[in-house]
């Protein structure tokens, strides 16, 4: 019985560590979110849509989900968020906790929207959310999109013009995070999107593709 109560407590540490942390930074956010009427200065940039404040507390901006370190998009988002934000004083309104427990808000430098204007890049993605500003970041991420600014014409593609001898396609599913590789002939292909800010890759043969945890989609039939 002790060693069931010991491995069922085991289970939840990683939970309860991060209990601390999360109310310190929830803590340090209604610090920052108080003074927010005079403004609180950026002092970092962790990557294209989480900022540090004055006081070391992080907060996520609502509605934009950036390219992970070392995927295609990573560094200019970071440096377009940068270039917005660091170093200046800033507006934090709306905070709400995200699915970790962290602090995600609407960013104003002045009355510059600051999710709206990451958006706009193009170099980050729209994250669904709602607030009363929900239809005009939303159109500013479909604009983007339309035009192909950023990821959408630096990182996604149907056709591999950085090396055209490797036309495997590594498709992630976002839904269920299952891997599959696309080969030319098969059902889809031509219309399967390499989206490579989000860790999709050409592979140059199926070696590679099976080496990097991608298996043949079920409608490749040979």
């Amino acid at each position: 019985m002790a060693s069931f109560r010991k491995l069922h407590i085991s289970k939840y540490l990683p939970i309860l560590f991060l209990i601390p942390s999360i109310i310190l930074n929830f803590v340090l956010l209604y610090q920052a979110r108080l003074s927010s009427n005079s403004g609180v200065v950026v002092i970092g940039v962790i990557d294209g849509d989480t900022v540090v404040l004055e006081g070391k507390s992080r907060v996520r901006l609502r509605y934009v989900d950036a390219p992970e370190k070392g995927l295609c998009g990573y560094d200019q988002a970071t440096r377009e968020l940068e270039n917005l934000v660091m170093g200046k004083s800033v507006r934090i309104e709306e905070t709400i906790p995200d699915t970790y427990g962290r602090g995600m808000a609407l960013v104003y430098v002045g009355s510059t929207l600051i999710n709206k204007e990451m958006l706009a890049s193009g170099w980050v993605r729209y994250h669904h959310d709602n607030s009363a500003v929900t239809e005009e970041v939303k159109a500013a991420s479909d604009l983007a999109r339309q035009e192909k600014r950023g990821i959408y014409g630096a990182c996604q593609s149907t056709t591999n013009s950085k090396n055209p001898k490797c036309l495997i396609k590594g498709n992630i599913d976002k839904s269920t995070d299952t891997h599959l590789y696309y080969i030319s002939g098969c059902a889809q292909y031509a219309f399967t999107i390499v989206e490579e800010d989000i860790g999709e890759q050409w592979f140059c043969t199926e070696k590679e593709a099976l080496a990097a945890g991608f298996t043949r989609a079920a409608t490749c039939k040979y």
